[in-house]
């Protein structure tokens, strides 16, 4: 007698979970929508049939999480999906979220791997992951950096506005460090116009000589760029062929987090 309820019960769950996955799937086209769409608009978009579509449509309405507009004769997120976005954003940790990317990109790497970002004009290190292969960098874990001659710093200036970034400059100067720091304004605002095509930053010894890194931003759901992962590693471990790949590596996790975090890449 279990064994044929167990039987019966299985087609109902299975029944149940492709409901869900199938109403999920609404959610996220309305979500991703610029306005309210038709019935006949939501059916094609999910591969469903009207009568289908109209029947997960109306339970989500009753829970709040879709809405019809009378007016636009439209189907579009309504308040319910609205407050669980808001509560994923308030409650969300960048370090938290980033953690296991981090931890994998160390172990494909074999470099130190950090996660910073702005605070006050500079780059401070919230967390850091580093294998037993990996060279300890001289910069400490939580400690701030200039943004001019860090490859995060490059990251994150590359996002902001022009006017955000002279006004960090201004107030932060632009110290040389060694003999490849980039010093003057022309010069950075070349390096960060390379950064933003092929979306990572590079630090060729401009902190610290002998001392080479990559880094790739962050962004939150309005595209800003909220952080931005780095991998470090001496110049002899980080030669000239093998920087090209680790900054696409560095790329697909920042990307990673990105989507994890709820943010979207620019476009």
């Amino acid at each position: 007698m279990k064994a044929q309820a167990l039987a019966a019960e299985t087609p109902v769950k299975g029944q149940l979970v492709q409901s869900l996955s199938r109403a999920l799937n609404i959610l996220s086209i309305l979500g991703a929508s610029g306005g309210p769409m038709s019935l006949t608009a939501v059916a094609e978009a999910a591969g469903l049939s009207p009568s289908t579509t109209h029947r997960l449509l109306t339970t989500l309405q009753e829970e709040r999480y879709v809405r019809f507009d009378q007016g636009k004769r439209g189907w579009s997120v309504g308040l319910q999906a609205y407050m669980t976005g808001i509560n994923f954003l308030r409650t969300r940790s960048l370090v938290d979220v980033a953690r296991p990317r981090l931890r994998r990109l160390m172990e494909d790497s074999g470099e130190v791997v950090n996660l910073a970002v702005e605070d006050n004009g500079e780059a401070i290190y919230l967390h850091r992951v580093a294998g037993p292969r990996a060279v300890q960098s001289t910069v400490p874990v939580a400690e701030r950096t200039l943004l001019h001659c860090s490859a995060v710093g490059k990251a994150l200036l590359a996002g902001m506005a022009e006017t955000r970034i002279q006004t960090i400059l201004s107030q932060r100067g632009m110290r040389q460090f060694t003999r490849t720091t980039v010093s003057s304004l022309p010069a950075l605002k070349q390096e960060l116009t390379l950064v933003r095509s092929r979306g990572y930053a590079i630090d060729q010894e401009e902190r610290v000589s002998g001392l080479r890194c990559v880094a790739a931003p962050i962004y939150d759901e309005t595209t800003a760029v909220v952080g931005a992962v780095s991998l470090s590693g001496t110049t002899r471990r980080i030669e000239d062929t093998r920087v090209r790949d680790l900054g696409e590596m560095v790329k697909r996790t920042a990307a990673a987090i990105t989507a994890e975090f709820g943010g979207r890449l620019p476009m």
